[in-house]
């Protein structure tokens, strides 16, 4: 016997064992979380924060780290403004901007009956009573300009939110370049004209005069993410019609004179962020296009004649997440996609190539085994190419035969790209033995306004028709088992499962609905924004003349197919989500009980829309997989 081949062929069985073990939720659940903070001051290096769970603590430990710009060792920090500068003080250093919560209104009995003080009674006259997790307790964010022990309340005794609620940060009120100037963005509606609008202005508030003056009163949409670029340029986000929240949003500049909208003309762009250039010429922002997120530029013209230019700076199977900075010709972004979390890489702004500059998370990855994500074009039933995403198992055979899971995509108007989530993970789905289906099907950014828009009004007309075609046209993979098909989703994903669940014709053998929205009528009465519900579904389900609201509630409802349900269904909420409220999934799972259906209800009293708290999301992972091998 050789014992030194044995040695070799022992190591060799080690290592292949060790690359080839798949994702699980712990694995997942131990990866640090990468976040670009902003180039240092010198130019010379990138900080970053990583944050990793604390499973025990079910908590998030968060460190801050300093990478050189061409790579290197990673340092720790802890005077990160100090390196990178604080935007929050003005350009002369005499003031700083910060927010707090000022409280503005009547709420509490004890608040109307000061000797009742014991009292536990809310008491409203306005809808927007309570907001994404949250319960109106008469605070609103302010923003205070500060100058040494005195402070001004920039917003008065105004009755609105800057920073915006419930997802706004202090990148919602900023310095202008001369420090004359502090522009900041509010929706100031109150109450139930708050809930039906989505007309965000920025406004502008002049240090020396004390004057307020909206700069977007002319646009009835959004108007966010105000920035000043050196030479005193304003740029922003913008959309235009009230009360759609996801239109196209484009990027706009105002010299102060005049406005341009850079990108009005492709019908392709809509816009997550962006960054001006070093050299004010150009803004750099990030779209969705054709199932990925990339980086694009766009030329600002000024006060010349000649029209916007835009690029697409990178492409391939990848999201670009996030832009961090601009060090000469790179650009340092976040890159991620299904099989990785984020990392930061420097982008050759010329020519697109990339470099990773971050490695939070290689030495896990080297032990994991890796799917692969192909993409495929289907045909729908309308006669158009729908991109389906299909993520494969680690180790794939394609002389076996495999379960497979249809995904339906949250929003409705979500884009299904390369993300990477912690929750609904397409790589630990695939760890688990389950061919993943994954269509950009109609509302989905990236193919188009008439593709994005077709969404709306018709929820479970073609879109559910686009799902069952991307089913469909897997079944026909020897490699796929027809028998164990299944069927999983998130919010507009878990309204298509149980809407599905009426429909399908014994196609799926289990379903797992999220925070989906089972009896629309009933959603109408509960939600919290009604924006959103009046464009959605045409308008109030009382409204008898509403072809659009009508339908609605009753073909476009899931709860009305309840009689055709024949399948096992999980239904999991959160007891602070009210988007969609505790009453839908009560109504789902009840009527699955009562109908004798195999069901469970999972709930999350802490949580909102998501699972964030690291031993909740472990659970969750667990109660999904366990009721995939138990019922498909």
């Amino acid at each position: 016997m050789n014992y030194k081949m044995l040695f070799t062929i022992a190591i060799i069985f080690i290592t292949s064992t060790a690359v080839a073990q798949n994702l699980t939720p712990e694995l997942l659940w131990q990866l640090g979380r990468v976040g670009g903070v902003g180039i240092s001051k010198d130019g010379k290096s990138v900080l970053y924060n990583v944050t990793t769970p604390d499973i025990a603590n079910n908590s998030f430990d968060t460190k801050t780290y300093s990478i050189p710009l061409n790579g290197g060792t990673p340092v720790i920090v802890t005077n990160v403004d100090s390196i990178i500068g604080n935007d929050k003080i003005s350009p002369d250093g005499k003031y700083t901007i910060s927010d707090k919560a000022v409280k503005l209104k009547k709420v509490y009995g004890s608040d109307y009956y000061p000797d009742l003080s014991k009292s536990n009674v809310q008491i409203y006259d306005n809808l927007m009573y309570r907001h994404w997790d949250t319960w109106e307790d008469g605070k609103f964010n302010h923003v205070f300009l500060s100058l040494k022990d005195s402070s001004k309340d920039l917003m008065f005794d105004e009755p609105y939110d800057c920073p915006t609620k419930p997802h706004g940060t202090p990148n919602d009120y900023v310095w202008s370049t001369d420090g004359k100037q502090v522009v900041y963005v509010c929706k100031k509606k109150f109450g139930t004209d708050y809930t039906l609008s989505t007309n965000t202005d920025l406004y502008a508030y002049n240090i020396e005069t004390g004057k307020t003056t909206d700069l977007t009163e002319d646009n009835k949409g959004y108007d966010i993410s105000p920035s000043f670029n050196k030479n005193g340029d304003l740029a922003w986000l913008s959309m235009k019609r009230d009360g759609y929240e996801s239109d196209k949003q484009d990027l706009v500049v105002s010299n102060g004179i005049t406005k341009q909208n850079l990108t009005k003309q492709n019908d392709l762009i809509s816009i997550g962020s962006y960054r001006w250039s070093n050299d004010n010429k150009n803004l750099f922002f990030l779209s969705a296009v054709n199932g990925t997120e990339q980086l694009y530029s766009v030329s600002y013209p000024g006060l010349t004649k000649m029209m916007p230019v835009i690029k697409q700076i990178t492409s391939g199977d990848f999201d670009i997440a996030g832009i961090v900075g601009q060090a000469d010709n790179a650009l340092i972004v976040s890159r991620t996609d299904m099989n990785h979390a984020p990392e930061l890489y420097t982008v050759d702004i010329s020519n697109g190539s990339m470099k990773q500059l971050t490695h939070v998370n290689d030495s896990a990855y080297a032990t994991i085994g890796m799917s692969k994500i192909e993409r495929r074009f289907v045909k729908t039933t309308d006669n158009k190419d729908m991109l389906v995403w299909v993520i494969y198992p680690p180790g794939f055979d394609k002389t076996k035969k495999y379960p497979t899971l249809l995904y339906c995509q949250g929003g409705p108007q979500s884009p299904l790209t390369q993300f990477y989530s912690f929750r609904w993970n397409f790589q630990l789905m695939a760890a688990n033995g389950y061919i993943i289906v994954a269509p950009d099907r109609r509302g989905m950014a990236g193919f188009g306004t008439k593709w994005n828009e077709q969404i709306s009004k018709d929820w479970g007309g073609q879109v559910m028709n686009d799902y069952l075609s991307a089913i469909d046209a897997m079944k026909k993979e020897a490699f796929v088992d027809t028998t164990r098909l299944g069927c999983v989703g998130a919010s507009y994903g878990g309204y298509s499962v149980y809407y599905l669940a009426g429909i399908h014709n014994h196609r799926f053998k289990t379903f797992i609905a999220h925070d989906g929205v089972f009896d629309t009528k009933s959603m109408y009465g509960t939600t919290d924004e009604m924006f959103f519900e009046n464009w959605e579904h045409g308008g109030p389900y009382w409204d008898k003349t509403n072809a659009d609201a009508q339908k609605s509630i009753t073909v476009f409802n899931p709860s009305n197919f309840v009689s055709k349900w024949d399948a096992p269904i999980l239904i999991i909420e959160g007891g602070h989500d009210y988007r969609v409220p505790l009453e839908q999934a009560q109504q789902a799972f009840q009527a699955a009980q009562l109908r004798g259906i195999k069901s469970k209800l999972l709930y999350f009293p802490e949580e909102n829309h998501w699972v964030t708290s690291p031993q909740n999301a472990l659970v969750w992972q667990h109660e999904f997989f366990n009721w995939l091998k138990e019922t498909l």
